[in-house]
Order: structure tokens, then sequence, then C-alpha cells
């Protein structure tokens, strides 16, 4: 199984950012998928779960409105709209899939992971 991030980049406060990641070996269309970030020296932040069928997403307060996260499985792909970015969006973002011990979207282990892509908001 592996996930691939991409779409990080150098951005300016305010602008935007569309972070893709692709799923491949398992049927990413049954799984929900997870996005995080990491800024150094903190642990991950859940930012964000998307529902297997697209049926529902869910956000943490601090990316709630911004954000959007949605899924093409004809593609085994899912996305991470990201707008109106902040100096403290910056950090390496991941996408999880195969969560256990789950209450709604936020689960306590993640069973795959992608390598990370960088999110850098400065003027």
């Amino acid at each position: 199984v592996q996930l691939v991030e991409s779409g990080g980049g150098l951005v300016q406060p305010g602008g935007s950012l569309r972070l893709s990641c692709v799923v491949s070996g398992l049927t990413a269309s049954i799984y929900n998928i997870y996005w995080f970030r990491q800024v150094p020296g903190k642990g991950r932040e859940w930012i964000s779960g998307i529902k297997f069928d697209d049926s529902m997403a869910d956000y943490a307060d601090s990316v709630k409105g911004r954000f959007t996260a949605s899924r093409d499985n004809a593609r085994n792909t899912a996305f991470l709209q990201m707008n109106s970015l902040k100096t403290e969006d910056t950090g390496v973002y991941y996408c999880a899939t195969d969560g256990n011990y789950c209450s709604g979207l936020q689960c306590k282990e993640y069973r795959y992971w992608g390598q990370g892509t960088q999110v850098s908001v400065s003027s």
C-alpha cells in the first residue's frame, strides 16, 4: 500500500494550494482518508477526514471554513483544497488511511501514511 502526497509549495498569506493524495495497493473507495499536518517540534495534528463514499467530511476548528476535502474514487485520489492560507498553516502535510478505534472521522491509529508534502506560507 502506498500513499503519495503532492501539491505542496510556497505561497503568500491569503493564497491557495490544492494537495493530492494518490492511493495505490488498496481500493481507496472503501476507506476513509485523513489529513494531518506537522510543524517542527510538535506532533501531527489531525486537520480533516473524508468518508469513503464522499458523503461527509470533518475539519479541525483551525481550518474549518478555509479547507475543503474531496475525493475522486475513480482515480483513487483524495484532495485537500486550502484557501485563505495563514502563516500558521505552514508544516508538512500528510494523508493517511485505514484508521482503527475511530470516533467519527478521527481515529486513535492509522495503518498507512504518505511521506508528506511541505506547505510554506510566508510573505
